[in-house]
């Protein structure tokens, strides 16, 4: 068992379950991973007893633990897939990337263990892909000069209709393979395709080809209209965004300068990046800069605040010319204000905008809902069919294979 002292007294919290009170940070992961579960993608016992298993403070710990369930979930998904269980794969399948995923989390970028830990992810969330019917598509989108966004298309069942999609992407430190459990289940079922996208500083892109992050997001999210509009599945005129945290900012300023999308989801978002940047400047020992370096692309955390300006809110999302939804968590760590003052702003500016806040009371009202995940998708996914012109009513159920 892990060292039992005053931090590992879990409590429950207005954001929601808080494993090592002493340990928010590192809480706050262990929730985003447990959070799955309602997903399909963990197990609560399985996490429990993970935690128990790890010393606070100790990420070795944290890598360790996270590894022993994907790799026992991995092996149960071969081993009912050789016997013709194809559900029980599947469900084993989406576990261990979400478990791999876990693992990676805390490891430096120049680990050879956060490589390989990624690659798992992905080896794992394609087979999964597999099991769903129809089938999910692993595809690579052509970007600037010769290189390429990794994402995965999921259809949504429609026969030779052309349906809406959405384009998903995640934040600072969440990529297309964690969106694989939140988000089909409530997409594809209300008649939604996705296009799950690594970004430049997001998953494979960054970890693949060294790629980091860049502020005029309209580039790389124009890139992957292209793609959408090469496709007979898809509706050209009916595609909207999605991004979660930082994701969020990448989305709203996408929205502002490439007119073929329709709708756009801000799902928790920062109005002014640098400033909040700039607030941590007097830790510079917290693990975040650390992350935040690698997918900036930059040598010191002043560096990082200096390239942040470039993302600020101000001045671009008054371009937004259709239906934008923020969403925010009373008890974000981020706080609430950056929202209120994305919203106060664009609506201000005459943007057709809706602001959805999470309190305790509902739950949900940590960052991005990991602590009611299911509540925070079937909102945003109610949300943009309705701005997607789709009868929910009319659409065909369909679930992905776990569910």
């Amino acid at each position: 068992m892990g060292l039992q002292d005053d931090r590992m007294n879990g409590a429950y919290r207005a954001e929601g379950w808080v494993q090592w009170p002493g340990e928010p940070e590192l809480s706050f992961q262990f929730a985003r991973t447990l959070g799955g579960a309602q997903e399909g993608a963990s197990l609560i016992s399985e996490c429990f007893r993970a935690a128990s298993r790890m010393t606070p403070g100790d990420t070795e710990s944290w890598y360790r633990e996270w590894q022993v369930l994907a790799k026992a979930s991995e092996q149960r998904a071969l081993d009912a897939y050789e016997r013709g269980f194809l559900r029980t794969a599947s469900s084993n399948w989406l576990r261990a990337a979400n478990y791999y995923r876990s693992s990676e989390f805390y490891l430096a970028h120049d680990d050879a263990r956060r490589r390989d830990s990624f690659d798992s992810v992905e080896r794992c969330s394609h087979r999964y892909l597999e099991g769903l019917t129809p089938a999910g598509e692993v595809v690579r989108i052509p970007y600037e000069g010769g290189a390429y966004l990794d994402a995965y298309f999921i259809p949504c069942a429609g026969g030779d209709v052309r349906s809406p999609a959405v384009i998903a992407f995640g934040g600072l430190d969440e990529y297309k393979d964690e969106l694989l459990h939140e988000m089909p289940k409530h997409a594809l079922t209300r008649g939604m395709s996705l296009l799950l996208v690594d970004l430049p500083g997001q998953g494979g892109t960054l970890r693949r080809q060294g790629i980091v992050n860049r502020p005029d997001t309209e580039v790389p999210v124009g890139a992957c209209v292209d793609y959408l509009l090469t496709r007979g599945d898809v509706d050209p005129g009916r595609i909207a965004l999605y991004g979660a945290s930082v994701g969020g900012v990448y989305a709203a300023r996408a929205a502002s300068f490439e007119k073929r999308i329709v709708a756009v989801v801000s799902d928790s978002v920062m109005f002014d990046m640098a400033s909040l940047f700039a607030s941590w400047l007097d830790t510079p020992e917290r693990l975040i800069w650390r992350h935040l370096k690698w997918v900036f692309g930059c040598a010191t955390p002043q560096e990082v605040v200096d390239k942040a300006r470039d993302f600020r809110l101000q001045g671009v999302i008054d371009r937004i010319p259709v239906p934008y939804l923020v969403l925010q968590g009373t008890e974000d760590w981020l706080g609430l204000q950056t929202a209120t003052d994305t919203f106060d702003y664009a609506k201000a500016h005459g943007v057709d905008a809706t602001l959805r806040l999470f309190d305790p009371d509902e739950t949900g009202a940590a960052h991005c809902q990991v602590d009611n995940p299911t509540l925070g998708q079937e909102f945003i996914c109610d949300w943009l069919a309705a701005r997607l012109g789709i009868d929910q009513r009319a659409v065909r159920q369909r679930r992905p294979a776990l569910a």
